[in-house]
C-alpha cells in the first residue's frame, strides 16, 4: 500500500479560479467548499468518470488515472488573503494535480509536501 502524502496548496484568488470545462469546474467561492469538492473527487470515481466520458475516445483513457483513495482528506481555510488546502492522500501527485486542474485550472500552487 502506498504511503500517504500531505500536500500544502495555496490559491491566490479562489473567486476567479475556474477550470477549463464548465461541466467540471469548481462553482463556489470558499476554500471549505473547494476542500469538500476536491475530497469527493479524490474519494469517489464519479468526477473522473464524467471527465473520461468527455474524452474523444473514453476507452483509450488509462484506467489508472481514475484511481481513488477512499481515505483522502482535504481541509480548506482562508489565510493571509489566500485560500489554503491541505490534502492528505495515498494518490500520486499527478492524480491530485489533474483533478485540481479540472476544478480550478492552473490557479493553484503546491507549497510543500510532507508525510503525515
Amino acid at each position: 500500500m502506498a504511503k500517504a502524502q500531505r500536500y500544502f496548496i495555496s490559491i491566490e484568488n479562489l473567486a476567479t479560479s475556474r477550470g477549463a470545462s464548465g461541466e467540471l469546474t469548481f462553482d463556489g467561492e470558499s476554500p471549505e467548499h473547494l476542500a469538500t469538492t476536491l475530497q469527493t473527487a479524490l474519494r469517489e470515481p464519479h468526477f473522473w468518470e464524467r471527465w473520461r466520458a468527455m474524452q474523444e475516445d473514453p476507452d483509450q483513457v488509462d484506467p489508472g488515472t481514475g484511481a481513488v483513495d477512499t481515505e483522502a482528506t482535504v481541509t480548506g481555510s482562508l489565510e493571509a488573503q489566500r485560500s489554503e488546502l491541505i490534502v492528505t492522500t495515498t494518490l500520486p501527485h499527478a492524480i491530485v494535480k489533474h483533478r485540481l486542474d479540472l476544478l480550478i485550472g492552473p490557479h493553484w500552487k503546491l507549497r510543500d509536501v510532507s508525510t503525515p
